[in-house]
């Protein structure tokens, strides 16, 4: 996924709608309330971005960036067995510092039915990266791709647990049970 070179104006927009767009939701927030909010007119937001559903494609894509990059520099270069648990650990200060509403992707994901919408590609792009990236640890560690597949629901299912505070650390309580998944196969 290349980064896109924006101008300072777009920027900014780019910051606003991602306060607004995660802290508020998609449909709640307005291009006028964006654009008044970043100091630029509409015509600017939209010469920028074309409309508002590529900027909520952009704000999900960087917002996929920012993740992207935290996951890598928490995983590091631990052996394939570490890494997997460490993406748990990569979530759980995640949702400690930027994830107060829970999933950016998820949240969308509910807001945008099309799945034509560029923000419904972003998330599939944003699931399917992490799914991936599971796999590859797992097949590294000569684990199956089931248990990958296992660990993202446990992932998924953390995060929305998580962020409805129906389980204290949850987080932390998946990645336990990912321990024993990853022991358990491990011992076979």
């Amino acid at each position: 996924m290349a980064a896109v070179k924006l101008t300072p104006a777009a920027e900014r927009v780019l910051e606003v709608a991602e306060e607004l767009f995660y802290a508020r939701g998609i449909h709640a927030v307005g291009v006028d309330l964006i654009a008044g909010e970043s100091g630029v007119t509409k015509k600017t937001l939209y010469d920028r971005f074309g409309s508002k559903d590529a900027l909520i494609g952009h704000y999900l894509r960087r917002r996929d960036e920012r993740w992207r990059a935290h996951v890598y520099a928490v995983v590091g270069d631990a052996p394939p067995a570490e890494g997997l648990l460490l993406v748990f650990e990569a979530l759980d200060r995640w949702m400690r510092s930027m994830n107060p509403r829970g999933c950016a992707f998820v949240n969308a994901h509910a807001e945008l039915p099309d799945g034509d919408h560029p923000g419904r590609q972003a998330i599939a792009e944003q699931k399917r990266w992490l799914h991936d990236l599971l796999r590859d640890l797992a097949a590294r560690a000569e684990l199956s791709s089931k248990l990958a597949d296992e660990l993202l629901i446990l992932l998924e299912g953390a995060t929305v647990a998580d962020s409805l505070k129906l389980v204290p650390d949850a987080v932390r309580a998946a990645k336990q049970v990912a321990a024993g998944l990853i022991e358990a196969e491990q011992n076979r």
